[in-house]
């Protein structure tokens, strides 16, 4: 009858091997990914309100999701939470976040008004989002390209491709203009469709990875500078939306000329 028995030893290592499955996972590795789940609850959610109407408050959920974005890579990074699960994680909700939600809330606001023309538009941002995500995981694996790349984007990254897409909407509510007619319509679906374009592009953009420390002695302008920055967010959102596309989109041809540099001096 004994034979019949597994030996106590037996027992424990399949109890071992159970357990293995169901290790503990440490908060560093948990806390970044729940930034971009939140990020991602903040993209369906500006699906739903731009449906509802509120294209305002469409338009900010999707610049908090930009915000979250750019906190969930720094936060596991600061705290050696990185994973490829996470990196995963992070590119499926930036699909939503900056492709999908960006271009429904553009059509429902504005781009509708032309209709299949507008729907086309916004088919092409998805999809141009969606590409350049699965670009940049690609290059997230080439060992060769050499370091001072990693200050350069390569293609317009989807949080700022999403922002500056925005930018009919900023427009509009921003300067209370009315509802686009279609020649108005017209040029908006053109400019998001050169969004797209510079999305799936390999056009180089500055990195933000790139900003270091500030110096001691700058840090009082620094945070007087950051403290005015909000506020004008807080009470001229739309506007001060504008002055920071535009802005982006003066610094593309700075951008190129300083990647062209570099490309030429390496060996």
């Amino acid at each position: 009858m004994s034979d019949q028995w597994p030996d106590s030893a037996s027992i424990t290592s399949a109890g071992r091997k159970r357990r293995r499955g169901f290790r503990p996972v440490p908060l560093r590795l948990l806390l970044p990914n729940i930034v971009t789940l939140i990020a991602l609850c903040l993209g369906m959610t500006a699906i739903r309100l731009a449906i509802e109407g509120s294209i305002e408050w469409a338009v900010s959920a999707i610049a908090g999701a930009a915000v979250l974005d750019g906190l969930d890579g720094r936060i596991a990074r600061a705290l050696k939470g990185t994973s490829r699960f996470g990196a995963e994680l992070d590119s499926l909700a930036d699909f939503l976040d900056f492709g999908v939600a960006p271009a429904f809330v553009l059509f429902v606001a504005d781009l509708h008004v032309v209709k299949s023309f507008g729907w086309v538009a916004a088919l092409l941002f998805a999809m141009a989002c969606g590409l350049r995500l699965a670009r940049f995981n690609v290059m997230l694996d080439d060992p060769d390209q050499p370091l001072w790349r990693k200050n350069f984007f390569v293609g317009m990254p989807a949080p700022a491709g999403a922002i500056v897409g925005l930018l009919p909407i900023y427009l509009r509510f921003g300067f209370d203009l009315s509802a686009p007619a279609p020649g108005v319509a017209v040029v908006e679906s053109l400019y998001v469709m050169a969004i797209a374009l510079l999305m799936a592009s390999r056009v180089p953009h500055f990195s933000g990875k790139s900003i270091g420390r500030v110096p001691r002695e700058h840090l009082a302008v620094f945070l007087v500078g950051v403290a005015a920055a909000l506020l004008l967010v807080f009470v001229f959102p739309m506007q001060s939306l504008v002055a920071v596309t535009l802005a982006y989109l003066v610094s593309i041809p700075f951008a190129i000329r300083r990647y062209r540099e570099m490309d030429r001096a390496t060996p």
